[in-house]
Formats: structure tokens, sequence, C-alpha cells
């Protein structure tokens, strides 16, 4: 504190040596007048020229104080609300630990109302923290969702009743600690939880609601959250994302398991944020990404592997936006992209493999947009752009290998747009180019181009029902 005072004395008495200095040279005054008597004026000038010197550092001097006591106080009130903090979590995480699923959710609500208390932000995401550490808790799947044959053993049917009560008390609280994690994550909330770090990592969903959540990463207002679902198993239930905004920052459910129930991104909003499938499993369930706007956000399933899975991008728009589909594998299931709108958006399929998958771009309109095949394999399967409308939208299949798989342009509508086949290879040439030969480029020589009907019979308003 003295050491304080000191300097604030030191820079005060600079600053009005600078201040006396500068005067005298904007007046012109290169000197004293010397007098051998003392003016009763004079005297009195100096004497409240002292007292204005004297009151201006005892200024300076109570102001240093009374910023040092504040600080003083404001560090004591934070070790105090620390405390008492610490008190209330150690209480709330032995309510979350308990047996009692009761007394759990209770350590759940607690936890979420310590968390909008907590005195500093780090201590926030601590709370938080523990909450989503709570998911990655073993969780056994239901113990016999069709139930027990009819004439089951009594013992038996006892046993499976107290699991199915476990189960479902489990799921609960479990619900209960992502519908707490979503209410936070929502505009408008008395105490947003938004550009928080959310790790899932590893945690087996049979169900969810994050409808209307935000996800943001924006550094002019500080908010710096990443949410992860990597290697997350979805099993059954609907995890339902609808609505949900994801502002910048990154989602990754990379390597993610997808064997069964529904994970719903209708009508969500990607703004230059990320949402990662690399790596991901399709082998059932459906995963509906309808209505969504994506406008320069990109979502990436390369590498993954859809097996009887769906994903569905139906009435989707996409306005520099990119979907990314690079090697990944389709053996069956369905990817449909009907009455999408690609405006400038991008979708890429290079390298992917087809061997047993419908994708459907029926009533799709490409203005700007760009789809690429580039080096895809078609074995099996089926990829459709019926009643399409290209409108300077560019298609590529260069390098594709087409052996098996039925490409088809019919009833497709084309106004300024291309289709590219540059290097493209097998006998059998997609369907509907003889019609709309004019826009494709580079097919091979060996091709018989098909019949397609003609754009008089497929116009833009009939195209789109």
């Amino acid at each position: 504190m003295w050491a304080a005072l000191a300097g604030t004395f030191t820079v005060a008495v600079t600053v009005l040596t600078i201040t006396v200095w500068a005067g005298f040279a904007l007046l012109g005054v290169h000197g004293f007048q010397h007098e051998k008597r003392l003016s009763s004026s004079t005297f009195f000038d100096l004497v409240k020229l002292a007292f204005a010197v004297v009151a201006g550092i005892a200024g300076v001097v109570a102001l240093v104080i009374s910023y040092r006591k504040q600080r003083l106080t404001e560090e004591a009130d934070l070790r105090e609300a620390t405390k008492l903090h610490t008190d209330r979590f150690t209480a709330a995480t032995a309510q979350l630990g308990s047996a009692s699923p009761a007394v759990q959710l209770a350590g759940v609500h607690a936890l979420a109302g310590l968390a909008d208390d907590a005195p500093t932000r780090a201590l926030r995401q601590t709370c938080i923290d523990v909450l989503c550490t709570y998911l990655h808790l073993p969780y056994d799947p239901d113990p016999a969702p069709d139930g027990l044959p009819a004439d089951a053993d009594p013992g038996l049917v006892k046993e499976h009743a107290a699991a199915c009560h476990t189960y479902r008390s489990l799921r609960e609280v479990r619900h209960t600690v992502i519908r707490v994690i979503t209410i936070h994550l929502r505009d408008g909330t008395e105490v947003s939880w938004q550009g928080h770090d959310l790790d899932f990592t590893g945690v087996a969903f049979d169900g969810g609601d994050f409808t209307g959540a935000v996800f943001t990463d924006n550094p002019a207002k500080n908010l710096h959250g990443r949410v992860s679902f990597q290697d997350t198993t979805f099993t059954g239930g609907v995890v339902n994302f609808g609505g949900a905004k994801f502002t910048g920052g990154e989602v990754d459910f990379r390597r993610t398991k997808f064997t069964g129930g529904e994970v719903d991104f209708r009508r969500t909003k990607f703004t230059g944020g990320e949402v990662d499938f690399e790596n991901a499993k399709f082998t059932g369930g459906r995963v509906d990404f309808g209505n969504a706007n994506f406008i320069s956000g990109k979502v990436n399933f390369g590498n993954a592997d859809f097996t009887s899975g769906k994903v569905y991008f139906r009435g989707a728009k996409f306005t520099g936006g990119r979907v990314d589909f690079g090697n990944a594998n389709f053996t069956s299931g369905k990817v449909n992209f009907r009455n999408a709108d690609f405006t400038s958006g991008k979708v890429n399929f290079g390298g992917a493999e087809f061997t047993g998958v419908w994708v459907d771009f029926g009533c799709a309109k490409f203005t700007g947009g760009r789809v690429n095949f580039r080096g895809a394999k078609f074995t099996g399967g089926r990829v459709t752009f019926g009643a399409a409308k290209f409108a300077g939208g560019k298609v590529y299949f260069g390098g594709a290998k087409f052996a098996g798989s039925r490409v088809d342009f019919r009833r497709a509508y084309f106004i300024t747009g291309e289709v590219h086949f540059g290097h493209a290879q097998g006998d059998v040439a997609p369907l509907g180019l003889m019609g709309i030969g004019s826009v494709v480029r580079g097919a091979p020589a060996t091709w018989t181009l098909q019949p397609s009907t003609p754009p008089s019979q497929t116009r833009p308003d009939t195209a789109a029902q």
C-alpha cells in the first residue's frame, strides 16, 4: 500500500511540474521577476496555491486508499462466495452420487442452481462438467423392451420388473440432466450457459431434448464453447436438436454410432459452425436435417459408413454451406435431398462408394450450387435427380466408375447448369442425358445417351411439386 502511495505522489508531482512548464511555454515566460519585498496579494496567491497542491495530493491519496479498500473488500467477498460455493458444491455432488434416483434428481437441480449462482465462469464450468460427467457413468439398456413371455417363471418376472424400474429411474435422471442443460442454452433464459464447453464424449443416448439450444463460439462476447458427442452411441429413442442454432464453434460427432432411434436436426440453423460426423456409423435409425438452413456452415460425413441407416436433407437450404460425404460408404439405406435448395452451397461425395443405397435429389434446386461425385464408385443402388432444376449449378462425376448402379437425370430441368463426366468409366451411361446433351461435358464416347423428358414437359413450377 505504501509503495502505491509513493508511486501516486511521484506521478502527481511529475504531472504538476510538466503542467507548470507547459503553461510557461504557452505564455512565453522565460524567467521570473525578482522582487525584494513580497506583496500581500502575491503572498495570498502562494498560500492558495499551496493549499490547492496539498488538497490535490490528499485527494489522490484518499482515492488510492479507497480503491485499495474496495479491492480488498471484493477479494474478501469473492473468497467468502467461493467458500460458500464449495460447501454447496460438496452437498450437491453428494446428492448426485446417491443410490436413490430421487436424491439424484435433487442433486441435478442443485448443481444447476449452483452453476447459475457461481461467482466465476470457471466455477460455473465445473458444475456443468459434473452434470456432463454423470452421463458418462455406465448405463445399461432397456432390460427387455419386448417384455417377457406369458409363461415366464415368476421369479424371473419379479427380477425383470425390478430391472425395468431401475432402468426407467436412471433414464429419468439422465434425461433431466439433458433437459436442464438445454434450458440454459436457449435464448432468453435468465442465466445463460451458452459458450461453455459441453463434453458428452462416449455417452450412450437413448433419447434427449436439445430443441432450441444455441451452440455458439463468439469471440466478441468471449464465448468459446465446444460441444463433443465424439464416440457416443445412439441406441434408441429420439435425440432432438430441432430448431437449434450452431453459430460458429464445432459440434463433434466423430466415430459416433447410430444403431437405432432418431436424431432430429430439422429446422436447425448452421451459421459458420461445423457439425462433424467423420467416421460415424449408421447401422440403423435415422438422422433428419429436414428444412435445416446452412449459411456458410459445414456438416462433415467424411468416411462415414451407412448400413441401413437413413439421412434426410429434405427441404434443406444451402447458402454457402457445405455437406461433405467424401469417401463415405453407402451399402444400404437412403440419403434424401428432395426439395433441397443449393445456392452457392456444395455437397461433396468425392471418393464415396455406393453399393446399395438410394441418394435422391428429386425436385432439388441448384442455383450456383455444386455437387461433386469425383472418383465415386457406383456398383449398386441409385442416384436420382428426377425433376431437379439446374440454373447455374454444376454436377461433377469426373473419374467416377459406373458399374451396376443407376444414375438418373430423367425429367431434370436444365437452364444454364452443367454435368461433367471427364474421365468417367463404365459401360452404362446415366439415364436421361440425351435431352440435356447441351449441358453434358466430357461424357465417354462409348456411352449411348438415353432419352430424357423434354424440358417443356418439366416446367420449373411442376418440378417443385
